[in-house]
């Protein structure tokens, strides 16, 4: 028997072993992207801000790597500009739609009755509209802007984690650890912090990481359609939006953040399946 085992435990640990190199490698791409955000203003060969009209729509050379736009900016530094507003608007989206969304499912399911009743008809609410079309009408009636456009996509995405939380929490409820430690005499809040969010965390953390490329595209989307981030703030989406005329005569203006964008989102969806797989328990026996 135990030479029947052997071959299923090497395949198991190289498995384990290539999800483990993948999760570096992407986990890593995707911390590069997010060092390189943060000190974008001492990226950007020029100031993305700076007109210069003698070098309007100037095609890629080596002065300028991507080009310039209408207004003669350097487009490089303005897409690496760009993501400080595109990333990390994302990234306080997810988790601020994670980490709220969590603590109403942990209270609907610890709660019960009424309290979870209301907080579910709400959420059923929400996800009954189409989540795009309800940002949308949030973001015109709140105006334009980074922070209304988080909003308005916080306001449609949370239901998600309050469900996920609250079915997590339902499941653990019924464990033989937890009826311990009440039986223990452990309070609510010592419960929920010792036993409820060290459970729950692994699926919360796998959703959000698939939820950055989305969230991502969303924002970008609705500054697209000029209810996100304002001219001349560089943001990806607005600045397709701001130069979308000029694609067919000068592409580069507007395929510059358009490939920003799918690259971003790629890293971060690719790190998300590679989390999803490491914390499968069927690839960690």
């Amino acid at each position: 028997m135990s030479q029947a085992i052997a071959p299923t435990i090497r395949v198991q640990n190289v498995r384990q072993n290539r999800l483990q190199r993948k999760l570096w490698f992407f986990g890593g791409l995707a911390i590069l992207l997010i060092l390189a955000s943060f000190f974008s203003d001492y990226l950007c060969p020029y100031d993305p801000y700076l007109q210069d009209m003698s070098m309007t729509k100037a095609a890629p050379s080596a002065e300028h790597l991507l080009g310039t736009d209408r207004y003669g900016r350097d487009m490089l530094s303005r897409v690496i500009a760009g993501s400080k507003t595109s990333i990390f608007s994302t990234l306080l989206l997810v988790s601020f739609i994670a980490v709220f969304g969590s603590i109403i499912g942990i209270i609907c399911a610890w709660a019960g009755k009424w309290v979870d009743t209301l907080l579910m008809r709400l959420s059923d609410m929400f996800l009954a509209f189409p989540g795009l079309v309800f940002a949308l009408a949030v973001a015109a009636v709140l105006g334009g802007g980074v922070h209304n456009a988080i909003f308005a996509l916080a306001a449609i995405s949370w239901p998600k984690y309050a469900r996920l939380a609250r079915s997590q929490t339902l499941a653990l409820q019924s464990s033989t650890f937890m009826q311990a430690a009440k039986m223990a005499g452990s309070g609510t809040c010592k419960i929920i912090r010792k036993h409820v969010l060290p459970n729950i965390a692994g699926p919360i953390l796998v959703t959000a990481m698939l939820d950055i490329g989305t969230m991502m595209m969303e924002l970008a989307g609705l500054s697209f359609l000029g209810l996100g981030a304002k001219p001349p703030i560089p943001e990806w989406g607005s600045m397709m939006s701001d130069t979308r005329n000029l694609l067919p005569t000068q592409p580069w203006v507007t395929l510059s953040p358009g490939f920003a964008i799918f690259f971003s989102v790629m890293i971060f969806n690719l790190l998300g399946d590679t989390v999803r797989d490491y914390l499968d328990p069927k690839n960690r026996k």
